[in-house]
């Protein structure tokens, strides 16, 4: 039976159609029949407890400049569809946090990709510590001197936001550097949060792998080698995608961590692997289903409905 879709993302006139994940999800669904709404998460609100928001029907097609065409604004009640993607992008915010708190109210009776408590209480860079064993030595804080033992201990360090995204912020800081110490101050006059602080992996040069899990399990891999002059293997930031083998210290990665993910209601997750460790676990809008296919791997979006498909019949 065809579904009611509606897709909370980043406005669809905005989006670059060569890489972006939602858009693979909804190509895949319009295919099979399903019936697609759009909305910006700004648009949702909630009144005696019922969530609505204001979106429009969609048709998608894979045409660079042509690739969308929006139906009227009409006000609609989200637990009246079947199914939420919740796929805006970071920053992970309190904005973010209260739209996964109003789609927790219609999750599960319409079905919310991913799970929205799940969401707000694994953000990328936080939820990844639970698999300590497997990821580079890492510290979280902003306490500079703390920082600073951190880096004699280690040498190079890596030192990033714990909300950011997109390779945004990233920086490699030398046991050498005399920026330093001006860094930690535009960090702290930034990010009022804790930082992220990590062991430099100079494996990173032969590539960040990023591979996608659908409901725990591998689902496709691309290897993201960073330009000859940046850090940040991010293709938004300059990477380029290449084909990559999934390894046995992948396998065992995939393994420990994707029991977890289905327990949770993570239905789709792109997580980070640089030299047989774990860095990240994305589950807030995973990037890689249109590389993956690209390069001759799996079709990722099949996948994902299908276990939509599964969770609805």
């Amino acid at each position: 039976m065809p579904l009611d879709i509606a897709v909370q993302m980043d406005h669809i006139s905005g989006i670059n159609i060569a890489g972006d994940s939602t858009f693979a999800l909804m190509l895949e669904a319009e295919k099979r029949g399903h019936r697609l709404w759009h909305y910006t998460p700004d648009r949702l609100s909630m009144r005696g407890g019922k969530v609505e928001t204001v979106a429009e029907r969609v048709s998608v097609r894979d045409v660079a400049g042509d690739h969308f065409t929006l139906g009227a604004p009409e006000r609609i009640a989200l637990g009246d569809v079947d199914v939420v993607l919740l796929r805006q992008d970071p920053p992970f915010d309190l904005a973010y946090i209260t739209t996964t708190h109003l789609l927790e109210r219609v999750h599960p009776e319409t079905l919310v990709v991913n799970d929205p408590a799940s969401v707000r209480n694994a953000p990328e860079k936080l939820f990844v510590v639970d698999f300590a064993d497997l990821m580079p030595d890492t510290l979280i804080t902003r306490d500079v001197a703390t920082i600073k033992d951190f880096r004699r201990e280690v040498g190079d360090i890596v030192l990033k936001p714990l909300y950011g995204n997109g390779g945004r912020g990233v920086f490699r800081i030398r046991t050498e550097d005399e920026n330093f110490g001006s860094l930690l101050d535009m960090f702290a006059a930034m990010f009022p949060e804790p930082w992220v602080v990590q062991r430099y992996l100079p494996e990173v040069r032969a590539g960040d792998k990023r591979i996608l899990l659908v409901d725990g399990e591998f689902a496709g891999l691309v290897n993201r080698i960073p330009a000859a002059d940046d850090l940040r293997s991010n293709m938004v930031q300059g990477g380029r995608a290449e084909i990559g083998e999934l390894d046995e210290r992948d396998r065992e990665i995939c393994a420990r961590i994707g029991p977890e993910l289905k327990r949770r209601g993570l239905v789709f997750v792109g997580i980070d692997v640089i030299g047989g460790l774990l860095t990240e676990i994305n589950v807030t809008s995973p990037t890689g289903i249109r590389a993956v296919k690209r390069l001759g791997g799996p079709d990722a979006a099949v996948l994902v409905l299908d276990a939509i498909e599964a969770r609805r019949g």
